[in-house]
């Protein structure tokens, strides 16, 4: 059975999707990247190959924001942002989509497709009010397991106003309530309609959203953050089944569309046995002084990048 990788590399976790030829999602994997995403694509391969001892990949494709380091390592056919990604897998599950709405676990975005076709976009720039590595954060401090964070908003009778521009203070508010005597259920309540003020009134600020609106990314498990959605937008708001790894879906699905029945470029699944090293070094041979990024398999350099000029860029074969 041939297949198609997508796989998906952020900042909180490294997702990969199998994907058939007809589009359709066979599995997924998900894992923490911890700040190491060799490893943690090295472990989600080896999971698939387990899974699948005879799987015969026929392209792979990558995304996010290690995409150029996961498709060095991988021998990937396509290299896409996040924004095509996430589009394509939206379009392939809601045809006549319009718009997307994804937070992650520390950006997020929104994207407008009118007739197929990305027309707009914005993401978050510096504040993670509302990402899914605050909500872990707030449900730790609230000693309230995140899985269970969406359901006990959804008990709120009388959610609370929070302020949500700023994850500093949306934390401080929290505080203020639960020490006036808050029920719990209000406080995360009125959290999910602050972040999703938040998100609205800053990512999605002077952008025409229309229904079918899709909600993924992790923060879409949160059925508080999806009624707030809801209620605001006062449209119904669609979660897709793999809603976790759209990103990974969507660099499958445009894998499948660069390979198109040509040879793929994959390093096959024996790469989780071998050995990757990153390293860099200053480039002194003009006053730029340029970082360059150096990844070695083994001991041979399969590529360097972060020069302006393109001297060592071009030096080794990507």
């Amino acid at each position: 059975m041939a297949v198609y990788l997508g796989v998906d590399v952020g900042s909180v976790s490294t997702n990969i999707a199998v994907v058939d030829e007809a589009g359709a999602v066979l599995d997924t994997v998900y894992l923490r990247t911890q700040g190491r995403p060799v490893a943690a694509i090295q472990q989600a391969l080896r999971q698939v190959r387990e899974r699948y001892p005879r799987l015969a990949v026929a392209g792979v494709g990558t995304t996010g924001s290690g995409r150029h380091l996961a498709g060095v390592v991988l021998g990937a056919d396509s290299v896409k942002n996040e924004i095509t990604a996430h589009a394509v897998a939206a379009m392939h599950i809601v045809p006549d989509v319009r718009t997307v709405l994804e937070i992650g676990g520390q950006d997020s975005k929104i994207i407008i497709i009118r007739d197929g076709v990305v027309t707009d976009f914005a993401m978050n720039t510096v504040c993670a009010a509302g990402t899914g590595s605050f909500l872990d954060q707030q449900a730790a401090r609230l000693g309230i397991p995140i899985d269970d964070f969406g359901r006990r908003a959804l008990e709120s009778t009388s959610p609370v106003r929070v302020a949500g521009r700023c994850a500093v203070f949306a934390e401080s508010d929290m505080i203020h309530k639960q020490q006036t005597g808050h029920q719990i259920a209000d406080i995360i309540g009125g959290l999910c309609q602050a972040l999703v003020r938040n998100y609205l009134n800053n990512v999605g600020k002077g952008k025409p959203i229309d229904s079918p609106v899709v909600f993924q990314g992790g923060v879409a498990a949160n059925a508080g953050m999806r009624r707030a959605f809801e209620q605001t937008l006062g449209c119904p708001v669609v979660v897709p089944a793999h809603y976790g790894v759209m990103g990974a879906v969507g660099a499958a699905l445009l894998a499948r569309e660069q390979v198109d029945s040509g040879p793929t470029a994959f390093r096959g699944f024996d790469l989780v046995d071998y050995s990757f090293r990153t390293a860099g070094f200053e480039c002194d041979g003009c006053p730029n002084i340029c970082e360059v990024v150096e990844i070695k398999l083994e001991e041979e350099v399969i590529a360097r990048w972060g020069d302006r000029c393109g001297k060592w860029t071009n030096s080794v074969a990507m």
